[in-house]
């Protein structure tokens, strides 16, 4: 099965152009990023990593400086997996730490440790790769204050240049949130914080890497100057981009807008070639994605650039929503810029359900 999914990627690779043009988006082979993610991709083995890389070298014109990001699970870097990534051009790999605490990972069903994270990142370094994320979770069962101040402390004290600190969602998709919701007891959930305790852990880690020179950048991310990730950043600022495998989902700009489409998320239906699913942008979605997509910056979004770029009168289409925004001290103007307070980036959700809808052009 792996196999055969492996080969239905890359033949959908080796098809971009022609999907691109099927969808009415514009194919750009030019790339300067290139990010494999979404689960764990060094459960594959090194030669089927290879072949993708193969083939996205192939069909792309990627560029010699260009951002190359693998998600790792700790415990998965080989050496024959990290002389793969040597080959293919690896130069960023993001961590899925979320604890340095091995009694937290563990209660999650992590089955890594901190010393195992440790050498990890050593062995990256050894083999060349320094521009390395470490993923952060507040919120787990059996976290207090005093256990994530150490994570925070662990992962200064790395000196990785990028953390990704997200808070514990409860929901249907992951296990956990899903045990949270019945409120069941497997994965220790009777045992995670509060919300209350998870903004706070949030608010900590805000406080803490940035006083250590890790700026937040984003909701969920902080990092040294010059060190930001450069396709996350691609994706906040509404660039074109193109997505390959299960739920993978592209954006391309057209002639007159923009097109979003997205492969199945079932296993089985993509592997029987269901249809893509296709959305044409309009121009109210354009600018509300703008402001919900950008508004996740630290630096937030200018309201001029943004006017001009999509010829709208963004005062009239979205004054009210600023001036209730500020009000509830979610949102603060500085000239022609709108950007989320703390309080804003804690509620960011409701925030952005104020743009929804309210953009009639």
């Amino acid at each position: 099965m792996v196999a055969g999914y492996v080969e239905r990627v890359v033949c959908d690779i080796e098809h971009a152009g022609q999907t691109a043009l099927a969808m009415g988006g514009i194919f750009e082979p030019a790339a300067d990023s290139v990010y494999l993610g979404g689960g764990t991709p060094t459960t594959l083995s090194p030669a089927q990593l290879e072949q993708i890389f193969s083939c996205l070298q192939h069909e792309f014109e990627i560029d010699p400086e260009a951002e190359i990001t693998v998600e790792c699970a700790p415990g998965s870097l080989a050496r024959e997996m990290l002389e793969t990534f040597a080959r293919a051009g690896v130069n960023r790999v993001s961590l899925g730490v979320q604890s340095f605490i091995d009694a937290e990972a563990a209660a999650v069903g992590r089955l890594h440790t901190r010393e195992i994270v440790l050498d990890d990142v050593s062995r990256l370094r050894a083999a060349g790769i320094a521009n390395i994320n470490v993923d952060l979770i507040a919120g787990l069962p059996h976290q207090t204050a005093a256990s994530w101040e150490k994570s925070l402390d662990q992962a200064i004290a790395l000196g990785v240049p990028h953390v990704s600190v997200y808070m514990l969602e409860v929901d249907e998709d992951s296990r956990l949130g899903r045990e949270l919701i019945a409120g069941g007891t497997r994965y220790h959930a009777h045992f995670a914080p509060d919300e209350d305790a998870t903004a706070d852990s949030y608010e900590q880690a805000c406080a803490r890497l940035g006083a250590a020179g890790i700026a937040q950048y984003e909701i969920s991310n902080f990092a040294r100057a010059g060190m930001e990730s450069r396709h996350n950043l691609k994706y906040w600022t509404r660039q074109p981009y193109m997505g390959f495998g299960l739920d993978a989902h592209s954006m391309l700009e057209t002639t007159n807008g923009a097109v979003r489409f997205s492969t199945a998320d079932s296993l089985e239906e993509f592997m029987a070639g269901t249809p893509l699913n296709r959305t044409l942008v309009s121009a109210q979605a354009a600018l509300e994605e703008t402001f919900f997509l950008g508004l996740r910056l630290t630096h937030g979004v200018n309201l001029k650039a943004v006017g001009m770029r999509l010829g709208v009168d963004v005062e009239r289409v979205f004054g009210d929503v600023f001036c209730e925004l500020q009000s509830s001290g979610m949102v603060v103007r500085a000239g022609d810029t709108v950007s989320l307070t703390p309080k804003g980036r804690l509620l960011s959700n409701e925030a952005f359900e104020r743009f929804v809808g309210a953009a009639v052009t």
